[in-house]
């Protein structure tokens, strides 16, 4: 049995102790906080093997442009002479192009769908407790231009195997029976899913620790101990524990724990927030992305959870309050009948996706070393991916056959 030690208690840290438990090894995970204040805990909870083409893709340059002047808007990149955000800028725009979206849709397909099915089996085989629902997903717009864009996706979508139903507004309507949507249409991926990350999230520290896996929160990672090319041991705030094998899953602060072991990794934290609105009377059945907004609306149980933006700003971990006015103000365009005020500041939950200048995850072995995984950059995507990547990391260190290959999310592709 070898003792492997995880470095990051997100949903893609958390699957991986999963897995590697399942597979029969000893399991540490380190966080540097508390569990329940990591990225997982408070996003749309979406499932979506529809989202197959990367954020780098043609036209993303232009609108990132655009949106940067307007502060309420969905997508900012905070101004900052930092060496690493110009590279990572540099990477994105050199993979903003229809060669890299043809090459990149079936290995998130694959990922995406790969994960789907091992959230089906984790929502049926006693291990967890959380809300799993199947009713697709909506990707809603009020413009003929967005109508375009979204019917070209859905041409994709349907041609790569996912399918994409297009809809007109009473199409839509006639989905929500208890919510009156004002839209011009929609896109419908009937094969989305989604649940409540919060549930899922304190699930699985549930049955990890009454299996045995040690969760160490507030253990900050500061260095490792290598003898050769194996690292030998993980050096905390905490003190030092010695491991066989080391899981690199720490999110945004993935660059830093790389740095540690001399790996260069091009990552920028994309901040999101989100809020809840308790015991909504007319609830909406299914998930939906306001496109217009770049927002989504997400039920939960009688709750309905709402969320939205990217704003690069490296580990910057402040609450815009303009970001969210921004989420409010849009809300009403597509849903009238919800009542929806500015929340106050200390009920915003904001945490920061770890985002890849390529729009693929890093999934893989690092190159200079015999025992060291690397599984991060998974950007708006990583609840949706986390059981794949948990369980392509345990086939990884186990050397076993793997659900997929995995050579397009190699961590090192940049270096």
């Amino acid at each position: 049995m070898s003792h492997i030690g995880i470095v990051g208690g997100g949903i893609v840290g958390l699957c991986s102790a999963y897995y590697l438990h399942k597979a029969g090894h000893r399991v540490t995970l380190f966080d540097q906080g508390p569990i329940a204040d990591g990225c997982s805990f408070g996003n749309a909870g979406m499932i979506v093997p529809s989202h197959i083409i990367p954020l780098a893709q043609p036209g993303m340059i232009a609108k990132g442009m655009r949106w940067m002047l307007k502060s309420t808007s969905p997508f900012y990149v905070k101004p900052r002479l930092n060496a690493d955000l110009l590279r990572w800028g540099w990477l994105f725009y050199r993979h903003s192009t229809p060669e890299h979206v043809e090459r990149s849709i079936p290995v998130l397909r694959d990922l995406s769908l790969l994960s789907k099915t091992l959230y089906q089996d984790l929502a049926t085989n006693g291990d967890l407790s959380f809300e799993w629902q199947e009713r697709g997903l909506l990707m809603l717009y009020k413009t003929a231009s967005a109508e375009h864009e979204m019917a070209e996706e859905a041409e994709v979508a349907n041609h790569s195997g996912i399918e994409a139903r297009i809809l007109n507004g009473q199409q839509v309507q006639d989905l929500e029976p208890d919510a009156r949507v004002d839209v011009r249409g929609g896109i419908y991926y009937p094969g989305d899913a989604h649940l409540n990350p919060n549930e899922l999230i304190r699930s699985l520290v549930a049955y990890l620790r009454k299996e045995g896996v040690a969760i160490l929160e507030n253990h900050a990672v500061t260095g490792f101990g290598k003898t050769g090319s194996k690292i030998k041991s993980v050096q905390t705030s905490q003190g030092d524990y010695f491991v066989d094998a080391v899981v690199v899953a720490g999110g945004a602060w993935s660059p830093i724990i790389a740095q540690q072991l001399g790996i260069s990794l091009s990552l920028q934290g994309g901040k999101g927030y989100s809020f809840m609105l308790q015991n909504v009377a007319n609830n909406i059945r299914v998930p939906a992305i306001m496109l217009e907004a770049r927002a989504t609306a997400t039920p939960m149980g009688a709750d309905l959870r709402f969320a939205g933006t990217l704003e690069v700003a490296g580990t910057d971990m402040t609450v815009n309050m303009n970001r969210v006015r921004g989420i409010v103000q849009s809300i009403n365009q597509y849903y009238p009948d919800i009542s929806v005020g500015m929340p106050a500041v200390d009920t915003v939950w904001r945490g920061l996706r770890p985002c890849s200048p390529d729009g693929l995850p890093y999934i893989g072995r690092a190159e200079r070393y015999d025992n060291v995984v690397l599984a991060t950059g998974h950007g708006m995507m990583g609840l949706s991916l986390g059981p794949a990547t948990g369980k392509l990391v345990s086939e990884l260190l186990t050397n076993s056959v793997r659900s997929m290959d995995v050579a397009a999310f190699k961590p090192e592709r940049f270096a």
